[in-house]
């Protein structure tokens, strides 16, 4: 077993998931690139350095999710921050269609199920059949870090507030996923705080990414360092917390 810690970050061949694997690897990271396309993901790996791999991770299949789990305990036996940063945030945008004009489609009162599964199964079940998989990896290491990549848009309390300039645009595909990620990154964190392995959410910022056709006003590197300064948290360290950039807290 390698001295050097062990990352995974899934959804890590473009964009926020990129540059969270380039940072983590400057700090001396082994980084595993997770990517549904293992060719992309292998481009990747190739810009975050000579210790970073490739990792084929589809977090929606599970036949792939289980084939990871077994290679990163073949090669490397444990690991040591797992960052479930993969999403979509939708599946039937139509090119060109602006964010407000796609969220009147996906009321609660007109919204495709189907669309609304899609987005769910990466943004949520996505994650914690990813989480179910590496939790045993993440016990072999001496204080795991579980960073799960939300968004602000999925905060119930925010949205709640008439003066929120984004709470028109809150619907059940992508601010909903957003919310129930929240809610598993609650349940996972207090499963393990009797074992020390610290679980938090982050929110990345309005961030220019394929994610919203690159219409935020972040760059990936502002998008990036919330979710790295917390999977690099100290004994002392918080967990079950929901933050922004720089450990501004979030209300679910």
């Amino acid at each position: 077993m390698q001295d050097k810690p062990i990352a995974l970050v899934t959804g890590a061949n473009q964009g926020i998931g990129l540059q969270i694997a380039k940072d983590l690897a400057a700090h001396g990271f082994t980084v595993l690139v997770g990517s549904r396309d293992f060719e992309r993901g292998q481009v990747a790996a190739t810009e975050v350095g000579a210790d970073a791999r490739a990792l084929q991770l589809d977090v929606t299949n599970p036949a792939s999710i289980a084939a990871a789990t077994e290679r990163i305990r073949a090669e490397l036996g444990r690991l040591d921050v797992l960052i479930n940063n993969a999403a979509i945030s939708n599946t039937n945008k139509r090119p060109g269609q602006s964010v407000e004009e796609y969220a009147k489609t996906t009321r609660p009162s007109n919204v495709s199920l189907d669309e609304m599964r899609a987005v769910w199964d990466t943004n949520v079940f996505g994650v914690l059949a990813v989480y179910q998989a590496m939790l045993p990896l993440l016990r072999q290491a001496p204080a795991a870090r579980i960073v799960n990549v939300s968004s602000g848009v999925g905060s119930l309390t925010t949205n709640s507030d008439p003066a929120f300039p984004y709470r028109a645009i809150f619907g059940p595909v992508y601010p909903a996923s957003k919310t129930a990620l929240n809610a598993l990154t609650l349940a996972m964190a207090l499963e393990l705080e009797p074992e020390g392995i610290k679980v938090n959410a982050v929110s990345p910022g309005f961030t220019k990414t394929n994610l919203n056709g690159y219409a935020g006003t972040e760059t990936v590197e502002e998008g990036a360092r919330e979710a790295v300064r917390v999977a690099l948290l100290g004994a002392d360290g918080p967990t079950g917390k929901f933050t922004r950039w720089e450990n501004q807290t979030i209300p679910w």
